[in-house]
């Protein structure tokens, strides 16, 4: 069966990809279930690998790609640091990721199995493409949701090459059978492919290439202990402090062509609630701010208004988070809320408002959890301005 035959046979609805890949392996021309790697995706289709229809989520990445790419994805792209040096904070991480990589290369192997682990917008995906430019190998990025079935991982591994990269993003969402394929894979680079049904059903055990897995994960909790305990590192991402946003701030700045001066790049840092990646975006909106209504410069003053007009304010908050204050000081006069009630009166919600907005509230001292509900801080009404009422909690 013919590359692009196996494709069309693999993106049909209800088919099996693993059975698809087994039954071509006993009879197609490649013979030897070791020697299937070689024969997926490298047959030279004009297609390539990237394109499989496999897994809309899988893509082949060249980690060097992004500065010519258009729109705010290429600049993101463009912004990814792409070796260890560029990386901006993280130290004690980056020294550590650093040992591991100087030593697989000085042994001339793959890295071990790597997961990554903090709050969105650190850096894991960023570090999964430093991985594979430090390694000089390929790079194939899918997430937890996409692997639907066992059969979308089995085709995805059975097209990586010697040494390649595979970056599963929010890795504690795979299903369980699609995990249970990464244990053989992780520990000693076979898959078990399962053929027919019934009575007659067998399984054959099939050859992979050495390859690195690398996983991210926001909540660490969620990920099954026994695939855990794979991983050979464990790296924990934390939040950034405000020089080191304000380090990256002038980093992208110079690299899409904004002048930026030091105090506006600290009042951007200051409002990036520690997360590159909104710091990022916060930067690309006050250049479009100050190429309309300035002159292209962003300074201090420049920055503050430009983050104040898209409803930033000095504490990072958007109008959610003011919302939720808001909410909380005012319209409850300062008494505990459910977060059901909560969620109803801002029009958000209970999941979103619980993982998006509630940790920084929180690590900002603006709100606290009680066994009767959320109630706003002494620091939340001033932040609003306002006078806390006599009958609060504390």
């Amino acid at each position: 069966m013919s590359p692009r035959a196996r494709r069309e046979l693999l993106a049909a609805p209800g088919a099996d990809p693993a059975a698809d890949v087994a039954t071509d392996v006993l009879t197609g021309p490649v013979g030897n279930p070791a020697d299937l790697g070689e024969d997926v995706g490298r047959s030279g289709d004009p297609d390539g690998p990237g394109a499989r229809a496999v897994d809309p989520g899988a893509r082949a990445v060249d980690p060097g790609a992004g500065e010519g790419e258009e729109g705010e994805e290429g600049d993101e792209a463009g912004l990814r640091p792409r070796s260890l040096r560029e990386f901006v904070g993280q130290s004690q991480l980056v020294e550590h990721l650093g040992i591991v990589l100087d030593a697989a290369r000085g042994r001339g192997q793959p890295v071990d199995h790597l997961l990554f682990a903090g709050p969105p917008g650190l850096g894991k995906t960023s570090l999964a493409g430093i991985i594979a430019h430090e390694m000089r190998v390929g790079l194939r990025v899918t997430s937890g949701p996409v692997l639907a079935r066992a059969g979308d991982l089995a085709a995805i591994l059975t097209d990586l090459q010697d040494g390649d990269v595979l970056f599963i993003d929010e890795i504690h969402r795979l299903h369980r059978s699609v995990e249970e394929i990464l244990y053989p894979a992780m520990e000693d680079a076979k898959i078990d492919i399962l053929i027919g049904k019934g009575p007659t059903a067998r399984s054959i055990r099939l050859d992979l290439p050495r390859f690195t897995l690398v996983g991210a994960t926001t909540r660490t909790g969620l990920v099954a202990s026994p695939l855990r305990d794979r991983f050979g590192f464990v790296g924990r991402l934390d939040l950034y402090g405000v020089e080191q946003l304000q380090a990256i701030v002038t980093r992208s700045a110079r690299i899409l062509g904004v002048q930026v001066e030091p105090g506006g790049a600290a009042r951007i840092a200051e409002r990036s609630r520690g997360t590159p990646r909104i710091a990022n975006r916060l930067l690309r909106r006050v250049r479009d701010f100050v190429e309309v209504r300035g002159d292209g410069v962003i300074t201090a003053e420049a920055a503050a208004e430009g983050l104040s007009l898209f409803g930033v304010d000095r504490l990072g908050l958007d109008k959610v988070d003011r919302a939720i204050l808001e909410a909380l000081c005012h319209r409850f006069s300062g008494k505990p809320v459910g977060l059901t009630t909560l969620s109803q009166c801002i029009g958000e919600e209970p999941d979103t408002i619980e993982d998006a907005y509630e940790p920084y509230l929180l690590q900002q001292g603006l709100i606290q959890r009680t066994p009767r509900g959320r109630v706003a801080t002494a620091r939340a009404w001033a932040h609003l301005g306002a006078t806390p009422t006599g009958d609060r909690l504390f």
